[in-house]
């Protein structure tokens, strides 16, 4: 599950500059944005993976509080601070960079937001062990079913709100504008289904297929996954599609500030509905997959067990692969490869990306002394 989250996260990445042009957004043609949509959506569950592996094999803790935030400072902290001092100095003005770390993470290296709201996750955890321990089937599922609901939240607040202003924070990065709900109000931002939503789901969502969900058949695995995953599919394709469709009306290329790109982004988040199902469909496969082969031992193992480090500093390598492949073939329908040239560069990019990370994450991790602090 952490490999294939760690290769789909660069598939994530590598779809960007073509929905994400400089500091803007800019889509060149209709197939570009046909392609974006399918390649963008398909690994959208990736973030949610990993937050749903580390409740598989760490929720409810094993061990006392103390111990297990002692364990996760070495592993998650120490990387994070490492590779986000890299950042800080290779990309942008290292100067105000270091200032900004005191509030936040650089946005030069958008992709760290992850580790913030994973320590997030971490500081919850012993606080909901103990009901973690004795929960019931009928319990959990009540709670899961109070968290799906709120990922149909941001859909919600699209339908009442309609077309959501864009509110620029002193960073730069955009936000849509809150519709407020259920108990939200410019005073007060933590309505009715504030603690039950967000990731905390996806915890819970570990826990539950880890100790009530039993080994299901393929045959039924198949029945229940394959339409949970299309339906996604088809709510975060639809949602970004109808977004794009509504503000180019069919001329292309569309263009404009960095805001339209994360509105359109808006059906595909994490906390949404179609994401949420997309997940729970790929925790359905792999919870069938069961392979002790020499392949798994010698190359999915030591790639997994890198694949923290993999994450922190995949983007070095992919902007530069990714860049170099974009000129390689030109752009749009107009490329090397006609209608063809924006799949293939997204997937070469992913692909190239991915092995030449993970051999160098792997082989970083094996120099005694220093490689378990850069890779985790």
């Amino acid at each position: 599950m952490r490999v294939t989250a760690c290769f789909m996260v660069m598939l994530t990445h590598c779809c960007e500059p073509f929905y994400l042009g400089g500091e803007g957004s800019l889509i060149l043609t209709k197939t570009d944005a046909l392609w974006v949509s399918v390649l963008n959506v398909l690994p959208r569950a990736a973030v949610a993976l990993f937050v749903v592996a580390s409740s598989y094999l760490q929720f409810p803790l094993h061990y006392s509080t103390k111990e297990f935030f002692c364990r996760r400072a070495g592993r998650v902290l120490v990387p994070f601070i490492l590779w986000t001092i890299v950042y800080a100095l290779v990309w942008g003005e290292p100067v105000q960079n270091f200032k900004d770390l005191l509030l936040n993470f650089s946005y030069a290296a958008g992709h760290l937001w992850f580790v913030y709201m994973l320590i997030g996750v971490y500081l919850i955890m012993p606080l909901l062990s103990p009901w973690a321990e004795r929960v019931g089937k009928r319990e959990l599922q009540l709670y899961l079913g109070i968290w799906l609901f709120t990922t149909l939240i941001p859909l919600i607040r699209q339908w009442v709100g309609g077309a959501a202003p864009v509110i620029y924070g002193p960073s730069g990065i955009p936000n849509p504008a809150k519709y407020p709900l259920w108990g939200e109000a410019s005073w007060n931002t933590y309505g009715v289904f504030y603690y039950l939503s967000g990731f905390v789901g996806y915890l819970l969502l570990g826990l539950y297929f880890r100790k009530f969900v039993r080994n299901l058949s393929w045959k039924r695995t198949l029945l229940i996954g394959v339409p949970l995953f299309l339906l996604g599919f088809a709510i975060c394709n639809y949602g970004f599609l109808s977004r794009v469709w509504a503000d180019c009306g069919g001329q292309f290329p569309i263009e404009g500030p960095v805001g339209l790109a994360a509105l359109w982004e808006g059906p595909w988040l994490n906390d949404t509905f179609g994401v949420a199902l997309m997940t729970i469909s790929w925790i359905m496969f792999f919870r069938k997959i069961k392979n002790e082969s020499s392949f798994y031992r010698k190359v999915l193992l030591p790639v997994s067990k890198a694949s923290y480090g993999m994450y922190l500093s995949h983007l070095l390598l992919l902007g530069v692969i990714s860049a170099w492949i974009r000129t390689s073939l030109g752009l749009g329908t107009e490329g090397a490869l006609g209608v063809w040239t924006t799949p293939v560069q997204i997937f070469s990019s992913t692909l190239l990306s991915f092995v030449v990370v993970a051999l160098c994450c792997v082989l970083i991790q094996r120099i005694p002394k220093v490689g378990k602090w850069l890779m985790g």
